[in-house]
């Protein structure tokens, strides 16, 4: 399989696959308030898909969706007063309870929030001003109104797709598998807008296509990791402020440097797999490496993954840590450890626990999976790698057995999407043993 194929399948793996169930949701809401507000019934009119969806930039396993409710021009007077900001979102939810009683429908500060099952729905009940932006309410500190230009930022995505050969929607995909793979904090809007930037800043990819789509992933994620520490950036079109909820300069260079070592292996049979570690398990594997491996293992492949159970969207930060102790000494941070260069060896107690954040809110679960890697685990017929529920103490105990760099990961699951995780590394060097 040549580049062009690996990657064109890569992002035929990426297409959202409820599509359908997400239009007719969008219908069924823009109906329930058109009937309240306008006493129509049409699903189509007065709404606005925004957000990665209505940019055409989200990929399979999306939960988090925009909507905009168009107000009536009429009603502004009624709510531009004290209180108003509220009174609209309140009256925009008994609109959607009234005509679906059963639905889980709630009040956020600037949305109504409707969940369904593997994603949400964020409506926003805005008013049209003569410039083409949105007035929607903030319930803050008592009530104020904002401004957002969801048009401007979809119309400068969609311009610069047609100029650059449809390459920037393609990459905006290829980074939120990057994201959900690795558990980098950065939502779709900055994803879209630092992906814009690039392809912006460039003429290298401008009648490129799939068979350069390894090229155009390391030298995106170098510009990524070249990118000064900033707090915020503008959202092409509308040049509203996109936040950074957290650094990703050093994940970045990390993923320049896979993507380095893919493309040296683009003869070998091992390239895919060099691909996954970038993109992770949407990036197609090699079938005949995995028909060899198939045939000549002499373990139960008991792994487990975390996509194969819950949509994967993440957007939320997690990190752990191990506290690594033994009888008559200090614990230790495994980080700690790891970033000093000390061993880790046998017949160690590990305690492994949240850091970031320090609790879940009740709509959350912790998941926990621990991977066993190398040949004494093989040998041993023991490599792992089930996904457990955690047991309501927030961390996972295990002991040192055997030699192996294996992993443990952790996730957060929240209405049954996966919205964050992260993995630390627990390399185990001695004669001793690791987890039984």
């Amino acid at each position: 399989m040549g580049t062009g194929e690996m990657f064109s399948e890569f992002l035929g793996n990426l297409s959202i696959d409820n599509a359908a169930t997400i239009s007719m949701r969008y219908g069924e809401l823009t109906s329930a308030l058109n009937k309240n507000f306008r006493d129509t019934e049409s699903k189509t009119a007065n709404t606005l898909q925004v957000g990665s969806f209505g940019r055409s930039t989200g990929i399979k396993g999306i939960s988090d969706l925009d909507m905009l409710y168009i107000m009536p021009k009429g009603s502004w007077d009624d709510y531009n007063k004290t209180g108003g900001q509220t009174k609209l979102l309140e009256d925009a939810k008994k609109a959607i309870k009234d005509r679906y009683p059963t639905t889980n429908v709630r009040v956020d500060r600037l949305v109504v929030t409707v969940k369904y099952q593997n994603f949400h729905v964020e409506v926003q009940p805005v008013f049209e001003q003569d410039d083409g932006s949105y007035k929607y309410p903030d319930t803050k500190n008592g009530g104020s109104w904002k401004i957002t230009k969801p048009r401007e930022e979809m119309s400068a995505v969609a311009a610069l797709d047609g100029e650059k050969n449809c390459n920037l929607r393609r990459l905006c995909k290829m980074i939120r598998a990057w994201r959900n793979k690795h558990g980098v904090v950065m939502g779709g809007l900055l994803i879209d807008t630092l992906a814009y930037n690039f392809l912006n800043s460039t003429n290298d990819y401008d009648n490129r296509s799939y068979l350069y789509y390894d090229w155009i992933s390391r030298d995106f994620f170098s510009y990524l990791s070249e990118l000064p520490e900033q707090s915020e950036y503008a959202a092409p079109g509308s040049r509203q402020r996109v936040r950074v909820k957290k650094k990703f300069q050093k994940k970045a260079k990390k993923a320049h440097e896979l993507c380095i070592a893919a493309i040296d292996a683009e003869k070998n049979s091992d390239v895919n797999d060099k691909w996954r570690k970038v993109y992770g398990r949407p990036f197609p594997a090699s079938k005949e490496r995995a028909a060899v491996a198939t045939a000549a293992r002499y373990f139960r492949n008991t792994e487990q993954f975390i996509e194969d159970l819950f949509p994967v969207d993440v957007r939320e930060n997690l990190k752990i840590d191990c506290d690594v102790k033994q009888r008559g000494f200090r614990k230790f941070s495994l980080r700690d450890m790891l970033s000093r260069g000390i061993t880790l060896r046998s017949e160690k107690s590990l305690e492994f626990r949240m850091v970031q954040p320090l609790a879940l809110d009740p709509d959350c679960q912790l998941y926990w999976k621990v991977l066993n890697r190398g040949q004494e685990a093989e040998q041993r017929d023991c490599i792992r790698g089930q996904i457990e529920m955690d047991r309501g103490h927030y961390m996972k105990r295990e002991s040192t057995n055997f030699r192996g760099d294996h992993i443990v990961e952790a996730y957060i699951v929240r209405n049954g999407v996966v919205v964050a995780k992260n993995r630390i590394h627990v390399p185990i060097v001695n004669d001793g043993r690791d987890y039984d």
